[in-house]
């Protein structure tokens, strides 16, 4: 029973840095090395074409839930190996030959060409034995189907690496000598090699979409700039509000491309980074007349990644540089907006005045006009009564009705609109 409560994923991570060691190779050995993008769901195929290839070969049905699968049908060996992006088919056959895919002959034709996904990487290593065949022999020759123009020593002397990077009959090729490598330190050259191949083409991925966006930056900046002399020749508000509508469209274009690509340039610096830290596994020591392999990077392989880190670099300060104009644009429009507020409020205001000015001019006709037929009201009804209210007569009794009436309608009018304005203080009414 464990003395400790133990973490449910401790031993699988502990063994993640176990689970991918590189195979021993016997010198001599030949190595074939496809990559397939995963697309469209491709990914999700693999495991059924893994398991009926084990079942072709008689073999135990693997456990792909790892993300690696290491077969030994006897004639040939398989290392599938599952990344983020593609998923990588190492086959390993020991002996030489001359067949443009050897390491492949062995395996069923069917089951090969039906691998899922797209084929992005494909390349042969041979590794060979140098004392059988000098390194400097295969140097010298001139090859019609490889000459190599890449060699250095690697492993600080036991062993040899020649190539060219080109794509021949649909493989790229590698040949190493072993001079006085190890199964290990061979095996761990090879998958060097083939790691450094995948990582170079998967960080190139991001080199045509660099142009893609160079054209659309060159475009927008250019628009940027016509904008930016539109905003500064505005004489109205409508004029800045289309110059805002039309940065508005700008920002929402370049936010699009710099969601559609920041996975991909992100993905393009740090492929460059393994492939030069495999570089530097690699230990390599220049040989006189060609180029190491770190040399040819930095001469081929560095410049497109740094064009793709200037287009990030770019887009994002274009981003940046429409967001600010846009605030400042806004900003104007706002305190042209206000100002045109506060001069609705001003005349608001006047008329506000101007009808509280008629409002009490409207009050004392009012008065009047209340007044008037109050006492009428009070004529007719001292003529009713005259005989009763001798010896005053209805003129006099109306005469004397009318100031009175006048001060009784002008001080109900003056309490109805102090209640008024005592409501209309009251939060809520």
């Amino acid at each position: 029973m464990p003395l400790f409560e133990e973490h449910p994923q401790r031993r699988a991570l502990n063994d993640e840095v176990h689970s991918r060691p590189p195979v021993p190779l016997n010198t001599p050995e030949l190595v074939s090395y496809l990559a397939f993008l995963h697309v469209d769901g491709s990914a999700d195929l693999e495991p059924a074409h893994l398991h009926q290839l084990a079942a072709q070969l008689g073999l135990p049905e693997p456990c792909t839930d790892t993300g690696h699968v290491s077969l030994d049908a006897g004639e040939f060996r398989l290392r599938w190996e599952r990344h983020s992006e593609f998923s990588s088919y190492t086959f390993f056959r020991h002996g030489t030959g001359d067949g443009a895919d050897p390491a492949l002959l062995a395996v069923p034709a069917g089951w090969r060409k039906g691998i899922p996904g797209q084929l992005i990487v494909a390349t042969q290593v041979e590794v060979r034995d140098a004392d059988d065949v000098p390194p400097e022999t295969v140097i010298a020759q001139d090859g019609h189907d490889f000459t190599p123009t890449v060699a250095s020593e690697i492993a600080g002397g036991a062993g040899w690496v020649l190539t060219d990077f080109r794509i021949v009959d649909d493989f790229s090729r590698f040949v190493v000598f072993n001079r006085s490598l190890t199964p290990r330190q061979a095996g761990r050259s090879v998958q060097r090699l083939v790691e450094i191949e995948t990582y170079r083409v998967m960080a190139l991925l991001a080199f045509p979409v660099a142009k893609d966006v160079g054209r659309l930056l060159a475009r927008a900046e250019e628009e940027l700039a016509d904008l930016m002399d539109n905003m500064g020749n505005s004489t109205s508000t409508d004029d800045e509000r289309r110059v805002l509508n039309r940065l508005t469209r700008l920002a929402a274009e370049v936010e699009r491309s710099v969601a559609r690509t920041t996975f991909r340039f992100g993905a393009a610096a740090a492929y460059y980074q393994l492939v030069r830290q495999r570089i530097e596994d690699l230990r390599e020591v220049r040989l006189d007349g060609y180029p190491p392999i770190r040399e040819f990077m930095d001469r081929r392989l560095a410049p497109a990644i740094a064009t793709c880190a200037t287009m990030a670099r770019r887009q994002e300060d274009l981003s940046g540089r429409i967001a600010r104009n846009s605030q400042l644009l806004r900003t104007r429009v706002d305190i042209e907006l206000e100002r045109q507020n506060q001069e609705l409020l001003a005349q608001m205001n006047r008329r506000a005045k101007l009808q509280l000015r008629l409002q009490e001019t409207v009050e004392g006709l009012s008065v009047v006009a209340i007044t008037y037929y109050a006492s009428q009201l009070v004529q007719y009804l001292a003529k009713g009564g005259k005989d009763y209210l001798a010896p005053a007569t209805p003129e006099v009794i109306t005469a004397v009705s009318i100031p009175i009436i006048a001060g009784l309608v002008a001080l109900g009018l003056r309490r109805m609109r102090r209640q008024l304005a005592a409501e209309e203080a009251v939060p809520g009414h």
